[in-house]
């Protein structure tokens, strides 16, 4: 459950920042102080990923303290990855609803495309072992490169890696289109 509300909170912001202040009217105002497009959503992207890292450290923090009182014997080290790999997908999906905020105006596209993408990572990462036809698509999912039981098992860092660099590229997509496109006024 932990994947699915941060990914959530993530897209519902990343969607917020951009297509919902153009849809509600008020991005034009934003973006006319004398700031870049592209600094303002890149400051727009920081200000969700504060948002998911609170939201991680709260999770930490609680599984942290719960793994005792509740006999979970979750080695710390091992859910510090989990954590993050949680947080590197929620900044993934929630930056990609800014690239998609920062391409077309509609605050629904800027929730169902990264919500859909995630949904099918989800199933190609989990379902890629039950049904040999998906195996050569693990590649593209966010989930299998985060790990499927990184609690278990652990993470591989440099999977992590990917991850953060992809959704690096997303934000750094977003400042551009942000920077190639009119506004639309409602």
């Amino acid at each position: 459950m932990l994947p699915l509300l941060a990914i959530v909170l993530a897209i519902g912001s990343g969607a917020r920042t951009l297509a919902g202040e153009e849809d509600a009217g008020r991005l034009e105002l934003v973006l006319a102080y004398p700031v870049r497009r592209r600094d303002a959503v890149l400051a727009k992207g920081a200000a969700v990923g504060l948002e998911v890292l609170v939201f991680c450290a709260a999770a930490y923090v609680a599984l942290a303290l719960a793994s005792p009182t509740f006999g979970l014997d979750l080695p710390l080290g091992r859910l510090a990855g989990g954590v993050l790999g949680v947080g590197l997908l929620a900044l993934l999906h929630g930056w990609l609803a800014i690239a998609v905020g920062a391409a077309w105006p509609s605050r629904a596209l800027a929730i169902g495309i990264p919500a859909a993408l995630a949904a099918g990572a989800y199933l190609v990462g989990g379902l890629h072992d039950l049904a040999s036809w998906l195996d050569p698509l693990r590649v593209v999912s966010s989930f299998w490169w985060v790990g499927q039981a990184p609690l278990s098992n652990g993470v591989s860092w440099w999977h992590l890696l990917a991850v953060g660099l992809a959704a690096a590229a997303a934000l750094a997509a977003a400042g551009w289109l942000i920077e190639h496109r009119d506004l639309e006024t409602p």
